[in-house]
């Protein structure tokens, strides 16, 4: 054939050679931003058979995944790219609540969180200044915690302790819905306004054991509990289930905040509101 009808499958192949590598995580970042893995499926497609059609098109960016992020988000800008769920789409809690994100938040978000890239590379992919992209990732967050708003139990025997975790809580936007000492105000506490999350300390007033209180209340609900201890060591045996979520003492305020975020991004559905 002639070497004109062979340059678009010259340059593809050319192209797929860098970014093959990193096609695998396009995927996944399409999937998340569209909520479904055949919408997003089918826009990597379109954007392979348009790499096809002009391979100069990706940009003069030194990083071919950042080259091909960028390629992407123009086909899907020119494409007019629609970000409801469709069915078979998002089956998780944090699926739905990256859906529930406005979409141009969701992609800042998602850039930077989920792929990983700098604000200054997210700002390029998406073609706008690196303050936009600061201002939409800090608008996501706050529409991310106050759809996550919640209640919180408290199981701290130190008041200064116990005190600083509300004041950061519902600093947060959270409602604690009780300080607990001992295992037993623990299970009372809970049974009685059932939370969201629980904050637990491991050696209680009385000398018994918030380890034992989170057992006794993961019996009977699921609900993420985020274990911050003086001792770490009692929980990282390997003989017993360990926790997802540890934090020593003395903690760091923006650990707990990291930690809490993350306990309720992946929470089930299920848990309790702050409304509830």
């Amino acid at each position: 054939p002639p070497r004109s009808t062979l340059f678009p499958y010259t340059t593809l192949f050319r192209s797929l050679e860098s970014f093959a590598p990193h096609l695998p995580f396009l995927r996944r970042y399409a999937r998340a931003l569209t909520g479904s893995q055949k919408s997003g499926d089918a826009y990597i497609r379109a954007s392979l058979e348009a790499l096809a059609a002009n391979g100069d098109a990706v940009g003069d960016s030194s990083d071919p995944r950042v080259s091909l992020y960028r390629f992407f988000h123009v086909i899907w800008g020119t494409t007019g790219a629609q970000l409801e769920g469709t069915k078979g789409g998002p089956s998780t809690p944090s699926d739905t609540r990256l859906q529930s994100l406005a979409p141009v938040h969701r992609q800042a978000f998602l850039l930077t969180t989920l792929e990983g890239f700098s604000t200054t590379e997210a700002a390029y992919i998406l073609g706008i200044s690196e303050d936009a992209q600061r201002t939409h990732e800090e608008n996501a967050q706050r529409e991310i915690e106050s759809e996550l708003a919640t209640k919180v139990l408290i199981i701290e025997d130190e008041p200064i302790i116990a005190a600083d975790l509300e004041s950061l809580v519902e600093d947060l936007g959270h409602t604690v819905t009780g300080i607990a000492t001992t295992h037993r105000e623990a299970l009372a506490l809970f049974g009685a306004n059932p939370p969201g999350l629980v904050l637990c300390d491991i050696q209680l007033a009385d000398g018994s054991s918030g380890i034992d209180a989170a057992h006794d209340i993961l019996a009977d609900a699921d609900v993420p509990i985020i274990f911050i201890t003086a001792f770490p060591e009692r929980l990282l045996t390997g003989e017993r289930p360990e926790p997802t979520y540890l934090i020593p003492k003395p903690f760091q305020e923006n650990t707990v905040k990291a930690a809490i975020g993350q306990a309720l991004f992946f929470r089930p559905a299920t848990s309790p509101a702050v409304d509830a």
